[in-house]
């Protein structure tokens, strides 16, 4: 196990170039399956969880090329789905939950797949209800053996049909998606997720051929066409590392520039961390923090606490929530955090009132943070990342607290944040790998 040795106190300065959308990867990259023809893909990050999936494709058969630094081309002419029965494929999937994605894409093209119960982050319920329900809809028959944890999908022939999803699921939404497009007749889809990263999973694959209409809404049109074709495509810049650089920057009272941000796509991210009192700078598609020895939390109009809780877009994502709770904890003022999707993603903050944090968690979805307001500083002491969110504002406690802080489990950071230590490093950061 790996971990993290961060020195805090120090005042970073400089720029900050966020990596390729995580999430949008995920998706992107399963969608390849769905075309024998070359999709070229950039701004791909080299994160953990990224580069597992990009193995299972290519164990599947899928030839991956590399292009540059961050850019593949991807062929999925000759696909094994005999891989599907092996123990690699079983050991493989079931670490990394984006895998449920290559459901959808071999249903559409080969109409049988099979997946282990996938994994990923330790915070609480996620249910995968939404996608099978989906593919029944759309005339596949599903098997789940409970011993052996694995889901078996048959659907040699997928119809189109009108489908109102039990919730807005991202990663559901995705698996509907790319398995209607190649499916006999027209597919609608009623409350489906509406994210930057659906839509730009919408575009490419109307770039390849397909006829979906209703993008950036809750009500997907999909006319379903015999074949896609190849592309090319460029992932956005990662909205969830843009907001933690935010949050970074306030609490380590730094001065910060993070580059080309798209920040069209951000939706509501920088006016909820302005309502922390930071300030921004909107400068061509930068997004310049300057140095902050205080900053105040809002109030509502009638003058009641600040709430900041998550819901589907375009409200605020669930995947920054940490970020807001940690950055409150040196602000002046009082916020409730409130994190309805997953009920144990705010049981880190324990380590954060280990380190002097004013929190009360109120339940397992509600914890109030009472600002410092510099008064004290947090003091370094040794943790573990339960998850990736989670992992990162740890190492922001850990980069604004007084002495050394040690973070094991950094493996878990890394799924998601490409040399994190690396490029803090070079802005005045210091953190060791242990």
């Amino acid at each position: 196990m790996a971990s993290f040795q961060v020195k805090g106190g120090n005042r970073l300065r400089g720029e900050l170039q966020p990596q390729g959308a995580k999430n949008e990867a995920l998706q992107i990259l399963c969608a390849v399956l769905l075309t024998p023809e070359p999709i070229t893909i950039h701004n791909i990050p080299n994160i953990r969880d990224v580069n597992k999936l990009i193995e299972i494709l290519q164990d599947l058969g899928v030839k991956a090329d590399k292009v540059d630094t961050h850019s593949y081309r991807f062929e999925a002419r000759n696909i094994n789905l005999d891989y599907l029965e092996t123990p690699a494929y079983i050991q493989k999937a079931s670490a990394l939950r984006g895998s449920i994605m290559v459901l959808g894409p071999l249903l559409a093209r080969f109409g049988t797949s099979k997946i282990p119960k996938p994994g990923g982050d330790k915070i609480g319920r996620r249910r995968l209800d939404t996608h099978f329900l989906g593919f029944q809809e759309l005339g596949a028959k599903f098997e789940y053996n409970a011993q052996t944890e694995f889901y078996e999908i048959d659907a040699t022939n997928l119809q189109g049909k009108y489908i109102l999803l039990d919730e807005a699921s991202v990663t559901g939404t995705a698996n509907i998606l790319m398995a209607a497009v190649l499916a006999k007749g027209t597919t609608t889809i009623y409350h489906a997720a509406c994210e930057p990263y659906i839509q730009q999973l919408c575009k490419m694959l109307n770039r390849m051929g397909a006829k979906i209409s209703g993008i950036g809404s809750n009500l997907l049109q999909i006319e379903g066409v015999e074949a896609l074709y190849g592309t090319e495509h460029t992932l956005l810049p990662d909205m969830i590392e843009i907001g933690s650089f935010i949050g970074l920057a306030a609490m380590t009272a730094s001065e910060i520039r993070i580059k080309n941000c798209a920040i069209p796509e951000l939706g509501c991210i920088p006016r909820v961390f302005g309502k922390l009192g930071i300030q921004m700078e909107f400068q061509g598609d930068d997004i310049f923090i300057p140095a902050q020895e205080r900053y105040s939390i809002d109030t509502f109009i009638d003058g009641s606490i600040l709430k900041v809780d998550d819901a589907p877009w375009p409200g605020f994502t669930p995947d920054l929530l940490s970020i807001v709770l940690v950055t409150a904890i040196q602000a002046q003022g009082t916020v409730l955090v409130h994190q309805k999707m997953f009920e144990s993603r705010l049981f880190f903050v324990d380590k954060l009132i280990d380190m002097g944090a004013q929190i009360i968690l109120n339940d397992p979805h509600r914890a109030t943070v009472i600002g410092l307001d510099r008064k004290y500083p947090l003091r370094g002491i040794k943790m573990s990342s339960p998850d990736i969110r989670a992992g990162v504002a740890l190492l922001i406690a850990a980069l604004s607290a007084d002495g050394i802080s040690v973070i094991e489990n950094s493996e878990q950071i890394d799924r998601g944040y490409q040399n994190i230590d690396g490029r803090l490093n070079a802005i005045g950061a210091e953190i060791k790998r242990i």
